[in-house]
């Protein structure tokens, strides 16, 4: 099973009548054949292939890369450039900023994960020179590769926010859960106003971003505090989203837009957040209206509120633009993501290079889901570029969205690149197309683990 307090909380469920024996045995069984299955996918023959890889980026697509291809070649020569001390998980962010998880429950070392035999330039990569193959470091000086892995993750533009910085998140009542410290922050917060009432805003933002389903998450947990406490007659809550519908996966978008309704929390689409008065306790936000004939025109819109939750907008490292690596047009060009191919993940203008991760310039969500369903297809491409051959495996867009409706229940949105649903088992046993018990108990017991214990030791 994926975890012991898993198991446990699948037996509570088959003994209350939630699940039935049938459908225990079924989950319990596929369970474990899941995770055996992608274990035994990590132990591919070894290749003898051999260059230089250097891998900018030590999240989950860059420990994730390294420890595979340790495994994948017998003569690894892999560097990681990475600065950070810690690891976290930043799924459980969101369950911190719940008060479902402790603070220290999403974190290790970065050392603890690092796979052995790797070597470890503990810097930020100021330019890559991907002609010369060299990338610069801030403090390390210059590093040669023959083959490179970008996964630096993105970066969070405050400048687009007038008004709150890194360094204020929490003043005014603004909080947001993209960061460790801003998730803390977060639970006594939204507990307070779920005991006092108020007026709560919630938003997302208008870039490509890391989990869009976090915004709405906090929102609806915020609101089922509020149902636990007896208060949902004294909070009025609302929702401005950057898009153009609240969800645009058709298989899950309709039962999310019932419980938004259910719940008596207004949408406002294509809204972008442009400044927020910590001190007024005001949010003002731009909102693009079309009329019936396709004109566009501009509405703003000033929020009073008590408590609120924010998302920053995002965009790729500053390096990846200024080296030449990312789109130079489309939609993907303004916020600088890398020129990744969607299917190979290789870079496509320079073959050496593979992309993955939230830095990636595909179309589809900045999920760790998505990253785990990259890695094998970025590690089997890399390998046969260092052979001499042609990248042949392909990622078909798999990314996953638990979005947690209550506590105790998960809207599981697992989806490709063409927004078709993609229900892995043993999820298919059940209808995911509403929120169900048993996706809680892998959001909150299992997916931690199998990341830490599994996906970042190149074991699934």
């Amino acid at each position: 099973m994926f975890s012991p307090e898993f198991d446990k909380q699948l037996r509570k469920m088959e003994r209350d009548g939630v699940i039935s024996r049938k459908q225990f045995l079924q989950i319990s069984a596929a369970a474990a054949a899941f995770v055996a299955l992608g274990t035994d996918k990590a132990y591919a023959a070894k290749s003898s292939a051999r260059g230089r890889i250097v891998i900018i980026g030590g999240g989950a697509a860059g420990i994730g890369m390294a420890a595979r291809l340790k495994r994948a070649l017998s003569n690894p020569d892999i560097t990681i450039i990475d600065p950070s001390e810690k690891h976290f998980y930043q799924p459980g962010f969101t369950l911190i900023g719940g008060g479902v998880y402790g603070k220290d429950e999403v974190w290790r070392t970065q050392a603890d994960l690092m796979p052995s035999g790797v070597k470890w330039v503990k810097d930020v990569v100021t330019m890559v020179h991907p002609t010369q193959n060299k990338v610069v470091t801030a403090q390390n000086g210059t590093l040669d590769y023959d083959f490179m892995v970008l996964a630096p993750g993105v970066k969070y533009d405050w400048s687009r926010i007038e008004g709150i910085t890194y360094q204020t998140i929490g003043e005014g009542n603004a909080h947001t859960i993209y960061d460790w410290r801003g998730a803390q922050q977060t639970w006594p917060a939204m507990r307070e106003f779920a005991q006092k009432g108020g007026r709560g805003i919630f938003c997302d933002t208008y870039t490509k971003h890391k989990c869009g389903g976090a915004p709405k998450k906090i929102c609806l947990l915020t609101w089922d505090n509020a149902r636990k406490e007896g208060t949902t007659d004294r909070i009025d809550m609302h929702y401005y989203t950057g898009s153009k519908q609240l969800y645009d996966v058709p298989h899950f978008t309709p039962r999310l837009e019932e419980i938004y309704r259910e719940r008596n929390i207004p949408v406002d689409m294509q809204c972008k957040l442009k400044a927020i008065d910590t001190h007024a306790k005001k949010a003002y936000f731009e909102q693009t209206l079309t009329a019936a004939d396709g004109t566009t025109s501009i509405r703003s819109i000033a929020e009073e509120y008590d408590f609120m939750h924010f998302m920053v907008p995002q965009c790729a490292p500053d390096f990846v633009r200024e080296s030449g690596l990312s789109w130079t047009e489309g939609k993907l060009a303004a916020d600088g993501w890398a020129m990744a191919d969607q299917y190979t993940l290789v870079h496509k203008t320079y073959p050496n290079i593979i992309c993955l991760g939230d830095c990636a310039g595909i179309p589809t969500s900045k999920t760790s889901a998505a990253v785990r369903k990259q890695l094998p297809i970025a590690v089997e491409n890399l390998i046969s570029l260092m052979e001499g051959g042609a990248p042949e495996a392909r990622y078909n867009g798999y990314a996953a969205c638990p979005i947690v409706t209550e506590y105790g229940k998960v809207l599981m949105c697992e989806f490709d690149y063409d927004k078709k649903e993609q229900i892995t088992f043993p999820l298919s046993l059940l209808d995911m197309s509403k929120e169900q018990w048993v996706a809680w108990l892998l959001k909150v017991y299992a997916l931690k683990p199998i990341y830490f214990e599994l996906m970042l030791r190149g074991l699934y």
